[in-house]
């Protein structure tokens, strides 16, 4: 049984249909690679490099200062007056605290205060009780004074009869007693005024005192008055509610949070720059900002804070490269003017790029102009 040849085919043979097909796609496949890569060479080559010498650019968001609004009181939450998102003006309420207790406390310290004026009106009246006391014992002072001058005239007298044994030496006995009578009823007024003196100062002690009195319940119920006021909450600025962060009815300690708001007057953008470059910015120095949330808006801003320590600690030993790799905080602040003609329009937290001019003399080139909306 003989087995049928193989077919050959030359070498030179004519290339079949598919192996054609095959050639010119690897052929189109490297063209097209080859395309590619000279538009990509010819993009970089050609693309904007940013402003040219005497600009700096860095990355950031932007923030805005929060300010949390809390209690000064431990308490429960009666109720809240604004919403997430809320515009609030400065001295606009935002919430109010339970005040039952405190209600109260007014009122127990306005009794006491009314206890403590009626004690000074107490006090004064027995200061006027004392003084009318002692006019009265000064008054038998002279009285007895007046005794006394008459008696010792005629113990005079009685002694000068007695010697001319005009009168008897009894009658003379009798003078002489009733003047030291006299004398002596003189000492006892004199020791009654002293003593009504005395009850004078001890009664004005007593209005100091109850004065006293009177103005510590008075700055108790300023104190109580005080807290109820604290006890309904405030914006303390213009800006936006944030958060809330309790709710009517919660019970909070005290300093405990209600909500938070951020101050829309204080908006800037964080971003930062080499060691190399931050020795030159100056503060006040110009800084364009483009956000990537709307690039079509160049906004103006100026470098309000520079760090003065390293964002990243370098090595124990340092290198040129390694020195580069420094970094360091700036802050560019927004004008407040520009923000509350806008304020609507501001968001914290959009990412975007902050252009900053190191060379005063320089000039922003046409697409970092500021355009801010209408």
């Amino acid at each position: 049984m003989t087995t049928p040849a193989t077919p050959t085919v030359p070498p030179d043979a004519p290339a079949g249909p598919q192996q054609k097909k095959k050639k010119v796609f690897i052929w189109a496949a490297a063209i097209a690679v080859v395309g590619v890569a000279i538009a990509v060479v010819v993009w970089i080559a050609l693309k904007p490099s940013g402003p040219g010498v005497g600009f700096v650019s860095g990355n950031g968001r932007i923030e805005a200062t929060e300010i949390d609004i809390a209690t000064k009181l431990a308490g429960r939450v009666q109720a809240i007056m604004v919403n997430e998102g809320d515009f609030v003006r400065a001295g606009q309420p935002l919430a109010q605290m339970q005040i039952d207790v405190l209600d109260a406390q007014r009122d127990e310290a306005r009794a006491q205060s009314q206890r403590a004026v009626s004690a000074v009106a107490s006090a004064e009246a027995q200061v006027a009780a004392r003084k009318s006391d002692t006019a009265a014992a000064q008054s038998a002072v002279a009285q007895r004074e007046s005794e006394l001058d008459a008696a010792q005239r005629r113990l005079t007298r009685s002694k000068s009869l007695s010697e001319s044994h005009t009168i008897s030496m009894e009658e003379f006995d009798d003078d002489r007693a009733h003047a030291h009578g006299a004398a002596a009823a003189v000492t006892a007024a004199k020791a009654q005024v002293a003593a009504t003196q005395a009850a004078t100062k001890a009664s004005q002690a007593q209005v100091v005192g109850a004065s006293s009195g009177v103005d510590a319940t008075e700055a108790s119920v300023a104190r109580v008055e005080a807290d109820i006021q604290n006890s309904r909450l405030v914006s303390p600025r213009d800006g936006r509610v944030q958060y809330r962060v309790a709710q009517p009815g919660e019970v909070l300690p005290a300093g405990g949070k209600v909500l938070n708001m951020v101050d829309l007057g204080d908006v800037y953008m964080t971003f930062f720059l080499p060691e190399t470059v931050v020795g030159k910015v100056a503060l006040g120095s110009e800084v364009h900002i483009v956000l990537d949330a709307a690039s079509q808006y160049v906004i103006p801003a100026k470098v309000s804070y520079v760090s003065s320590v390293a964002q990243f600690t370098p090595k124990t030993v340092e290198t040129a490269s390694e020195r580069q790799k420094l970094m360091f905080r700036v802050k560019a602040r927004i004008s407040p003017e520009l923000l509350q003609k806008h304020v609507k329009l501001v968001k914290t937290g959009l990412p975007g790029v902050a252009w900053l001019k190191l060379d005063p003399q320089a000039t922003w080139p046409t697409n970092l102009e500021i355009k801010v909306p209408e």
